[in-house]
């Protein structure tokens, strides 16, 4: 593997992990094998029982494609170690699973995305394993909510859909104190933005799916920390079944190479547009990093390097009135997901939080009249202008 130390993010992106390939190959290849040979029952059980390592069975991740994409993740998250998997929901849930029994607690701080809340809210209570909600405004909870049961603390940062920030560091030494691990998904971020361990998260998750794969045509996900608090996770994940494809991870591994440039450029189209829409007479209210003011604005500039090419916004009509802004839009389109290089828009209440009761939905500041896009690498004023005749036409 390659040995990135100290080289600078775009430099990492493309060189972290990869494998030197006897037959020449500039990149780590796509091994499609589901077994891998040994010379002698000395070399197998060497791998086999951890004092080498080495390629064995996909599925358990001992694939030089899959542990190469993994070195790479682990090096721009600064962890040391990651695991790979088939989605994002599949990292989550294997991470929940490992480091919380029948019986304990998890809290979980402010919007999440759609599954996450119904994994916690609905499924995992059925194993026994509860789960306090705590929206963004209530923050200063949580030291009450935190008990000697609480094994997990888990929030998104910036949040979806209302890109609401949270202090990591914060949350950490609370969590800490209470003896509980903080678990932080940095998938609106991404590590060129922003890297949750540095400021005290015990393990960092990524849909992989979003920025990471970057076109839309890739699903996975990502956790990143410390090899002991990986390694029971990475028995859930053996034994559910929840490895990477090699095929994906190949893919996957292509795509953050070009990471730092997707994502510093997403930076710049997103701030332009989000102070378009926040000087615009139709639009209520933008919810954008960069756009921040007083303590939420202390927290991105000390622990975030970009503002991201996620943002949100209410503009002030219905639901319907909404909905048919986000039809004439003709460079922008209506789906689901994020982080790709094609711009999409959504209404929250239609796609990642169509299943959550409006009465919550309008307590963590979900309105109807949201619209949530995902910037793509347009060029800004083509997307302003889209905006600008569809905001005043309507």
């Amino acid at each position: 593997m390659t040995d990135t130390t100290a080289q600078g993010m775009s430099t990492r992106s493309v060189h972290a992990g990869e494998c030197r390939d006897p037959e020449g190959a500039i990149h780590t290849p796509l091994y499609t094998h589901s077994t891998f040979a040994f010379g002698t029952t000395a070399d197998l059980l060497d791998v086999v029982e951890g004092r080498k390592a080495g390629n064995l069975y996909t599925r358990y991740g001992l694939n030089p494609t899959i542990r190469s994409l993994e070195a790479k993740l682990a090096d721009l998250e600064g962890g040391e170690g990651a695991l790979a998997f088939f989605s994002g929901m599949a990292a989550e849930a294997a991470t929940f699973l490992a480091h919380t029994r029948t019986g304990e607690h998890i809290v979980c701080i402010g919007d999440v995305y759609g599954g996450t809340f119904e994994l916690l809210g609905d499924n995992l209570p059925q194993v026994g394993i509860t789960t306090t909600f705590l929206r963004a405004d209530e923050l200063h909870r949580l030291p009450e909510v935190l008990t000697g049961r609480t094994r997990i603390v888990f929030f998104e940062t910036p949040s979806n859909p209302t890109l609401d920030v949270f202090d990591i560091a914060a949350i950490a030494e609370q969590a800490r104190t209470a003896g509980a691990l903080t678990v932080v998904d940095n998938t609106f971020a991404t590590p060129v933005n922003q890297n949750p361990l540095r400021h005290g998260a015990d393990l960092v998750v990524h849909s992989a799916t979003k920025y990471l794969g970057g076109h839309s045509d890739l699903t996975a996900g990502a956790l990143i920390g410390s090899a002991e608090l990986l390694a029971p996770v990475a028995m859930w994940r053996k034994n559910l079944g929840q490895m990477i494809a090699a095929e994906t991870a190949s893919l996957l591994a292509r795509s953050i190479r070009s990471l730092p440039v997707r994502v510093r450029a997403q930076n710049d189209t997103a701030a332009a547009v989000a102070s378009f829409l926040a000087a615009h007479l139709r639009v209520s209210r933008v919810n954008y990093p960069g756009l921040a003011t007083g303590e939420a604005k202390r927290i991105v500039d000390s622990q975030m390097r970009g503002g991201g090419g996620m943002l949100s916004a209410v503009l002030d009509a219905s639901a319907a009135e909404t909905a048919a802004v986000v039809d004439r839009l003709r460079l922008f389109a209506i789906a689901p997901s994020l982080g790709g290089v094609k711009i999409l828009v959504t209404q929250p209440i239609t796609t990642t939080h169509h299943g959550v009761e409006p009465g919550e939905r309008a307590k963590r500041g979900i309105a109807d009249s949201m619209i949530r896009l995902s910037v793509g690498l347009e060029d800004a004023h083509d997307l302003i202008a889209d905006l600008a005749q569809t905001l005043d036409d309507t």
